[in-house]
């Protein structure tokens, strides 16, 4: 996987094909939670575009220059959610700071990127995948524009649900689920892709 083809590759397939809310069912608290207004979900999928990406990088340079030469590989967790948590404040502060309608908007979900799965998964699957700076890079920021792709899609689908004669039971939370997972079933058809 060299070159340009080998980016191309990695960033579809972390879109698409291993999107990893719809593929690998990382980041569901935040989808679930914040996809109710459109513009509030492509806020959310800023933010973690944002850290993913920088995380990516960070990850990378903190496993193969402090962790390895020092020995303390089996630190990684622990590691990658400090880095995780420094970036969520920072980005928290600067959305306090730029947008605070947004800030208010995301609530408590913005604090809770530093718990989201998705982004200590595609820092430990960069890893794991030995990627070089450059595929991390890439594989994050695809990563986070599956995870922007899916949040939003699943946003659009919940506002025109509000709108639509839905039998009393299955209002709400219910017919987001049965929503997501027909989402989830619809991304299996990229499943061949790469």
């Amino acid at each position: 996987m060299d070159g340009f083809s080998g980016i191309l590759l990695i960033l579809l397939s972390s879109i698409l094909v291993n999107n990893f809310i719809l593929s690998r069912f990382l980041g569901i608290c935040p989808f679930l939670g914040v996809s109710k207004k459109v513009e509030t979900a492509l806020g959310m999928g800023f933010a973690v575009t944002f850290v993913m990406a920088l995380a990516s990088v960070i990850t990378y340079l903190v496993q193969y220059y402090i962790l390895v030469p020092l020995g303390i590989e089996y630190l990684q967790t622990i590691a990658f959610i400090l880095v995780i948590a420094a970036l969520v404040q920072l980005v928290e502060m600067a959305l306090q700071k730029m947008v605070p309608a947004l800030y208010k908007a995301l609530g408590v979900y913005l604090p809770l990127i530093t718990t989201n799965c998705a982004v200590l998964g595609v820092a430990i699957l960069n890893i794991n995948e030995h990627y070089n700076l450059l595929q991390t890079l890439v594989n994050g920021i695809g990563g986070a524009l599956g995870f922007t792709l899916a949040i939003v899609l699943f946003a659009g689908i919940r506002e025109r649900l509000e709108l639509s004669n839905i039998p009393e039971p299955l209002k709400g939370f219910p017919i987001a689920l049965i929503s997501a997972g027909l989402m989830a079933i619809a991304f299996l058809g990229f499943s061949g892709l790469v």
